[in-house]
């Protein structure tokens, strides 16, 4: 024999049905049905209140919340998120904090929810991700310290043309110096928009980049043309490892959010899409809110460099312990009656010589060491080691794992 099924409803009426009944008291019943006599009174009540449909479950949920999100509220944190898609609730929540600091808006974990009940927010896929690497780069504590420089990666506009976007941003402040798109990725198309920032901004002390080009070369000191100008504007450049762009991982993530706000689907043609740069860097820097800057905006953290830049590329100055030689337009210098190949993006160029104890010279342009030449040596011996960021270090001189591209 199977067992009867039976659901809390139909119990509470076959109770109250016995009841009304009155051929057993209340008491005898509640002691069969399994409940107190109060439970018994209340489903009583209900009945004679509201018949059968009394007896339904009822949900437990307050009737009011005085704590509920007003429709006022909600709203103007919706018409925030339609309006940039890409901001998630904390972003929101700061632009309304700023916006309108006099309103107690609500946690970013309720603006969460009431993005998830419209439907505005999108799931994103968990990937798994590589240790941060924080070497070694020193530490980063000031505006114009260093800034970073890459290119987003190229991609097509709706008439088909190319579209190479550079960006350069302050590491602190996170501003967006530069988003421009070039017609080439060479040193003619890139050195009048680092010009620019100069002239508008100052001089930062390092100027952080990827090993491609045109921004290194697998020459001496990983030295490429645009490097050398770098230099001999007064910024010392700085190199990631190759194979590793978390140690640029500011400007990397800055990336993703650039393609959401501006390129998912690209504009129509080129020039739309460069009014959409200009428009997202006036929106980026002053108005969104950045979570690393405690919800404030990066025009609220940079300043201008104290070092100003006049325009003028002044070759490397040595002191008198060093010998000095010029690099022939071939990449050459003279050297103890042979020609030593150095790099031929050093042509005309000064370098330095600093003879060590054991009759050997350090070769160096500026702050990037490119070597060393034995005293009586015909070919200059660079280092082995890996790429370590900073290029002024003797034992670390950076190199790019890509064979060298020739610029256009």
């Amino acid at each position: 024999m199977g067992w009867t099924e039976t659901c809390a409803v139909d119990e509470r009426a076959r109770f109250v049905l016995m009841v009304e009944a009155q051929e057993v008291c209340l008491a005898s019943i509640c002691r069969s049905f399994g409940v107190s006599r109060k439970t018994g009174y209340k489903w009583l009540e209900r009945y004679r209140g509201d018949g059968f449909g009394g007896l339904d479950d009822r949900s437990r949920a307050p009737q009011h919340r005085p704590h509920a999100l007003s429709d006022a509220l909600a709203e103007d944190c919706l018409s925030i998120r339609r309006a940039h898609p890409s901001w998630g609730p904390v972003k929101v929540r700061g632009f309304l904090q700023r916006r309108s600091p006099a309103i107690t808006w609500p946690a970013a974990s309720t603006i969460g929810e009431l993005f998830d009940r419209h439907g505005l927010t999108v799931k994103r896929k968990l990937r798994r991700r590589s240790t941060p690497t924080t070497q070694p780069f020193g530490p980063c504590l000031a505006a114009n310290e260093v800034w970073c420089v890459d290119f987003k990666g190229w991609f097509r506009t709706g008439d088909g043309k190319r579209c190479d976007p550079l960006t350069m941003a302050d590491a602190y402040s996170r501003y967006l110096l530069r988003c421009q798109a070039v017609r080439r990725m060479t040193t003619e198309q890139v050195w009048p928009i680092f010009d620019a920032a100069f002239r508008e901004f100052g001089l930062p002390k390092r100027l952080r980049s990827d090993n491609g080009s045109p921004f290194a070369s697998t020459g001496a000191g990983g030295l490429s043309r645009l490097a050398v100008k770098v230099i001999k504007a007064g910024v010392t450049p700085e190199r990631i490892e190759p194979g590793k762009p978390q140690q640029n991982g500011r400007l990397e993530r800055f990336h993703l959010t650039l393609l959401k706000d501006t390129a998912d689907p690209p504009a129509p043609t080129l020039r739309a899409q460069m009014q959409r740069f200009r428009s997202f860097q006036r929106l980026y820097n002053e108005q969104r809110p950045h979570q690393a800057l405690q919800n404030d905006t990066p025009a609220e953290h940079f300043v201008p460099s104290p070092r100003s830049w006049d325009g003028i590329l002044r070759s490397p100055e040595y002191g008198a312990e060093r010998t000095v030689r010029r690099v022939r337009h071939s990449g050459e210098i003279k050297w103890c009656s042979s020609s030593v190949y150095i790099n031929q993006a050093l042509a005309g160029e000064p370098i330095g010589m600093l003879e060590q104890p054991d009759g050997s010279f350090i070769v160096s342009f500026g702050p990037v060491v490119l070597g060393t030449i034995a005293h009586h040596g015909d070919r200059l011996r660079r280092t082995s080691q890996p790429a370590r960021g900073f290029v002024d270090e003797a034992v670390a001189s950076p190199t790019t794992p890509r064979a060298q591209q020739q610029e256009h």
